[in-house]
């Protein structure tokens, strides 16, 4: 696994970690961040909120999006992600290879070249871009056989723990865009979600211990529900 974006704020995975979901559907995203930062683990912002963009890619018979709809045991995800813009050139995009297994996952990251995301991009552009980027032979054959689905993104919040043990991100403004594989793009059928704040609680397999009574200490709904099966619904279904 590469520590490609480790500069840039990105923090890649050392080994598999927990990663607790929440949703606040019934407090505004200033709430959520005064509740975040009284909690007795004293979170403080970690990095600046900043727009995350993602595409993801999923098999012909959608079968990463219906593993995670289940909650399959073992799962992926397969993304392209980027900061900042969400249209025109992309100057440092990172494939993400997510992989769950039970309770815990972890992730495999990868620099692509660069990359235009504009009513050009389609399945025969994206892969023109990855087989120049130098991708692990492994990690190629995997994505020949992929078409690009959806594009989403949302505005993050980074906070930690004083100690550094936990993590957690809250995300507002989720943005679904559906995107066809076989032509051009123009971005057009979308959907927004200015309701949920979606709050992640993260932290390696050793902290699992301590991790009911940090969990405890927010006040919001648990969930299970990804941000790309929640896309997949409102675009396709």
């Amino acid at each position: 696994m590469t520590t490609a974006g480790a500069d840039r704020g990105y923090t890649p995975l050392r080994s598999y970690r927990y990663e607790r979901k929440f949703v606040a559907d019934t407090l505004t995203p200033e709430q959520v961040a005064c509740v975040v930062r009284l909690h007795p683990q004293m979170f403080i912002t970690a990095y600046p909120p900043r727009y995350v963009n993602n595409l993801y890619f999923d098999t012909a018979d959608l079968q990463h999006f219906y593993d995670n709809l289940t909650g399959a045991s073992q799962r992926r995800k397969v993304r392209v992600r980027w900061y900042g813009e969400l249209f025109g050139p992309v100057m440092h995009p990172l494939l993400e290879i997510k992989v769950k297994d039970g309770p815990v996952g972890t992730k495999q990251t990868f620099p692509l070249a660069l990359l235009q995301v504009d009513g050009r991009f389609c399945d025969r552009y994206f892969r023109s871009v990855a087989a120049g980027s130098g991708l692990p032979e492994p990690v190629w054959p995997e994505l020949r056989d992929l078409n690009v689905v959806l594009l989403n993104r949302y505005y993050r919040h980074y906070y930690a723990s004083r100690d550094g043990r936990f993590r957690v991100t809250v995300d507002i403004g989720m943005t679904y865009h559906r995107v066809l594989g076989a032509f051009g793009n123009s971005f057009l059928h979308h959907q927004v979600n200015d309701r949920d704040v979606i709050v992640e609680l993260k932290y390696e397999v050793d902290q699992e211990p301590s991790a009911d009574r940090v969990a405890g200490g927010f006040p919001f709904r648990m969930t299970r529900n990804s941000k790309y099966v929640q896309g997949m619904e409102r675009v396709y279904f």
